[in-house]
C-alpha cells in the first residue's frame, strides 16, 4: 500500500508532525484547489488500484483488502463503487449510503450522486490510458463531472456491496457551501431542458433503481473508526436501526 498526502501548506500545526511520519509520502506545495491536489497525488501514485480521501473521511477495517479481492475477481471492471457510513463530528452514526453506477441525467440535475468518492476505487488505466483526471476548474462538483466523462468513455463500472469508508458530516463540508450550489446549477444547465423541467421524474427513477437493487434495506451492523476522542485506537459503534435517509 502506498499512502500519498498532498498538503497545500497547512498552518494549523499539521506539518509539525506530518513531515516526521515515515508511513506516508508527503508533498507540501501550493495547488489550485482540491481536485488539482487529488490529480497531483494520482500522477505520483505507482499502484495498480487508486483511490483518495479528504480530511473528513477514513477507511474501515478490511476495506482495501475487500476492494483488492473484488478487482481480482472482476478483471473487466475499471471502477468500483462501494458503500459508506455517514457519521457526525463525534463519529456517531447518521446514516449509510450504498452505491449504484451513475446515470447521466441524475448526475447532472439531481444535486446528488449515486456514489461517494470516498468509497470509489479504480484501476490505473483510468488515468494512465484514458486520461480521466478530475477537472481542476471545479471546486466541489468535480466528481459529478468526472462521472459524466466515465459514462462518455464507456468505462465498465461495478458495485461492491460492503461499507469501505466513513464520511464525517460536520456541517462545515464544502459540499454545503454557496459555491457548491452554484456549480450544481451550472452542471444542470448542460442537461436537456425537458429533463430539468422534470427533475422530480429523474429523481424518482433513480430511487426506483435503488429500491430494485435492495439498497433501502440494511441489517444492523457495527463499524469501527478513529475519533477525535480516540485518535490512536478505533472505537466500535453499533447501528441497531440503519437508515438510508440523510438528515442534515
Amino acid at each position: 500500500m502506498e499512502h500519498i498526502i498532498q498538503d497545500a501548506g497547512s498552518d494549523d500545526g499539521t506539518l509539525d508532525w506530518l513531515l516526521k511520519d515515515t508511513r506516508a509520502k508527503v508533498f507540501v506545495e501550493p495547488d489550485n484547489g482540491m481536485y488539482d491536489a487529488v490529480n497531483r497525488g494520482f500522477r505520483r501514485a505507482t499502484g495498480d488500484i487508486l483511490a483518495y480521501l479528504n480530511c473528513d473521511e477514513q477507511y474501515l477495517p478490511g476495506a482495501l483488502a475487500g476492494v483488492g479481492e473484488y478487482f481480482a475477481a472482476n478483471p473487466d471492471v475499471e471502477v468500483v463503487f462501494a458503500g459508506a457510513v455517514i457519521v457526525d463530528a463525534e463519529g456517531r452514526y447518521v446514516c449509510h449510503r450504498h452505491a449504484l453506477p451513475p446515470g447521466r441525467l441524475h448526475s447532472q440535475i439531481s444535486g446528488n450522486l449515486s456514489f461517494l468518492t470516498c468509497a470509489t476505487f479504480f484501476r490505473r488505466s483510468i488515468i494512465e490510458q484514458r486520461g480521466l483526471f478530475f477537472d481542476p476548474k471545479y471546486r466541489t462538483v468535480g466528481d459529478a463531472e468526472w462521472a459524466l466523462r466515465l459514462l462518455d468513455a464507456g468505462v465498465r463500472m461495478g458495485v461492491l456491496r460492503r461499507f469501505t469508508t466513513a464520511f464525517a458530516d460536520t456541517g462545515k463540508n464544502m459540499s454545503l457551501g454557496e459555491n457548491a450550489q452554484r456549480e450544481r446549477r451550472q452542471l444542470a444547465e448542460g442537461a436537456p431542458a425537458v429533463a430539468r423541467a422534470m427533475k422530480w421524474a429523474v429523481i424518482l427513477a433513480y430511487r426506483m433503481r435503488k429500491l430494485a437493487a435492495g439498497l433501502y434495506f440494511q441489517e444492523p451492523f457495527d463499524y469501527a473508526i478513529y475519533t477525535h476522542a480516540s485518535p490512536d485506537k478505533r472505537v466500535t459503534f453499533h447501528v441497531a436501526r440503519p437508515t438510508a435517509r440523510w438528515r442534515r
